[in-house]
Protein backbone atom coordinates (compact mmCIF):
# COMPACT_ATOMS: atom_id res chain seq x y z
CA UNK A 1 0.00 0.00 0.00
CA UNK A 2 1.50 3.32 -1.14
CA UNK A 3 1.62 6.01 0.95
CA UNK A 4 1.93 9.62 -0.17
CA UNK A 5 2.53 12.86 2.64
CA UNK A 6 2.62 16.23 1.71
CA UNK A 7 3.78 18.46 3.81
CA UNK A 8 5.46 22.37 4.02
CA UNK A 9 1.78 24.14 3.51
CA UNK A 10 1.37 27.31 5.38
CA UNK A 11 -0.10 30.77 5.83
CA UNK A 12 1.75 33.06 3.48
CA UNK A 13 1.34 36.97 2.46
CA UNK A 14 0.42 37.48 -1.51
CA UNK A 15 4.21 37.83 -3.42
CA UNK A 16 5.86 35.13 -0.83
CA UNK A 17 6.93 31.71 -1.34
CA UNK A 18 6.14 28.45 -0.09
CA UNK A 19 7.88 25.03 -1.12
CA UNK A 20 5.69 22.31 -0.84
CA UNK A 21 6.86 17.88 -0.46
CA UNK A 22 5.49 14.87 -1.66
CA UNK A 23 7.47 12.15 -0.06
CA UNK A 24 5.97 8.36 -0.78
CA UNK A 25 6.81 5.11 1.12
CA UNK A 26 8.66 2.56 -0.86
CA UNK A 27 10.10 2.77 -4.12
CA UNK A 28 7.63 4.02 -6.99
CA UNK A 29 8.69 7.32 -8.41
CA UNK A 30 11.14 6.43 -10.48
CA UNK A 31 9.77 5.54 -14.61
CA UNK A 32 6.47 7.59 -13.43
CA UNK A 33 5.37 10.64 -13.84
CA UNK A 34 4.44 12.78 -10.64
CA UNK A 35 2.23 15.69 -10.32
CA UNK A 36 0.92 18.24 -7.53
CA UNK A 37 -2.86 18.65 -7.43
CA UNK A 38 -4.68 21.45 -5.83
CA UNK A 39 -8.43 22.10 -4.83
CA UNK A 40 -9.35 25.35 -3.64
CA UNK A 41 -12.36 25.84 -1.69
CA UNK A 42 -15.57 25.51 -3.87
CA UNK A 43 -13.84 24.07 -6.26
CA UNK A 44 -12.73 20.63 -8.31
CA UNK A 45 -9.43 19.06 -7.81
CA UNK A 46 -6.72 20.11 -10.58
CA UNK A 47 -3.78 19.10 -11.82
CA UNK A 48 -1.28 22.22 -11.90
CA UNK A 49 2.10 21.05 -12.47
CA UNK A 50 3.65 17.43 -13.48
CA UNK A 51 6.80 15.80 -14.44
CA UNK A 52 7.95 13.16 -16.63
CA UNK A 53 10.56 10.44 -15.38
CA UNK A 54 12.90 12.21 -17.87
CA UNK A 55 12.62 15.78 -16.62
CA UNK A 56 10.08 17.24 -18.19
CA UNK A 57 7.66 19.63 -17.11
CA UNK A 58 4.20 20.62 -17.44
CA UNK A 59 2.24 23.59 -15.51
CA UNK A 60 -1.31 25.14 -15.76
CA UNK A 61 -1.22 28.30 -17.19
CA UNK A 62 -2.66 29.70 -13.86
CA UNK A 63 0.82 28.84 -12.27
CA UNK A 64 3.19 28.89 -15.33
CA UNK A 65 5.89 30.93 -14.44
CA UNK A 66 5.36 30.96 -10.81
CA UNK A 67 5.50 27.27 -9.58
CA UNK A 68 8.59 24.94 -10.25
CA UNK A 69 7.90 20.94 -9.66
CA UNK A 70 11.15 19.07 -9.66
CA UNK A 71 11.68 15.49 -8.22
CA UNK A 72 14.40 13.40 -6.63
CA UNK A 73 13.83 9.44 -7.49
CA UNK A 74 16.41 8.65 -4.97
CA UNK A 75 14.85 10.02 -1.84
CA UNK A 76 10.95 9.41 -3.22
CA UNK A 77 10.40 12.77 -2.93
CA UNK A 78 8.92 15.62 -5.31
CA UNK A 79 8.37 19.03 -4.81
CA UNK A 80 6.52 22.00 -5.88
CA UNK A 81 8.31 25.27 -5.24
CA UNK A 82 5.17 28.25 -5.25
CA UNK A 83 6.56 31.98 -5.84
CA UNK A 84 4.82 35.22 -6.23
CA UNK A 85 1.92 33.17 -4.19
CA UNK A 86 -1.77 34.80 -4.96
CA UNK A 87 -4.78 34.42 -3.11
CA UNK A 88 -6.28 32.52 -5.71
CA UNK A 89 -3.67 30.08 -5.27
CA UNK A 90 -5.09 29.15 -1.95
CA UNK A 91 -6.23 25.04 -1.40
CA UNK A 92 -5.49 22.11 -0.55
CA UNK A 93 -2.43 20.68 -2.26
CA UNK A 94 -1.72 17.23 -3.05
CA UNK A 95 0.48 14.96 -5.06
CA UNK A 96 -0.03 11.68 -7.20
CA UNK A 97 1.08 10.02 -9.83
CA UNK A 98 -0.61 11.04 -13.29
CA UNK A 99 -1.61 8.21 -15.76
CA UNK A 100 -4.02 10.09 -18.68
CA UNK A 101 -7.51 10.84 -16.75
CA UNK A 102 -6.08 8.82 -13.48
CA UNK A 103 -4.05 8.43 -10.64
CA UNK A 104 -1.85 5.52 -9.57
CA UNK A 105 -2.17 5.24 -5.44
CA UNK A 106 -4.91 6.30 -2.88
CA UNK A 107 -5.00 10.54 -2.32
CA UNK A 108 -3.03 11.59 0.85
CA UNK A 109 -4.01 14.00 3.19
CA UNK A 110 -2.86 16.87 1.44
CA UNK A 111 -1.10 19.97 2.78
CA UNK A 112 -2.97 23.61 3.32
CA UNK A 113 -1.79 26.46 1.19
CA UNK A 114 -3.27 29.58 2.00
CA UNK A 115 -2.53 32.86 0.68
CA UNK A 116 -3.44 36.09 2.02
CA UNK A 117 -3.74 39.51 0.39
Amino acid sequence: QVQLVESGGGLVQAGGSLRIACAASGSIFRGKDMGWYRQAPGKQRELVASITSGGSTNYADSVKGRFTISRNDVNDTTYLQMNNLKPEDTGVYYCNAPINRFVRFTWGQGTQVTVSS
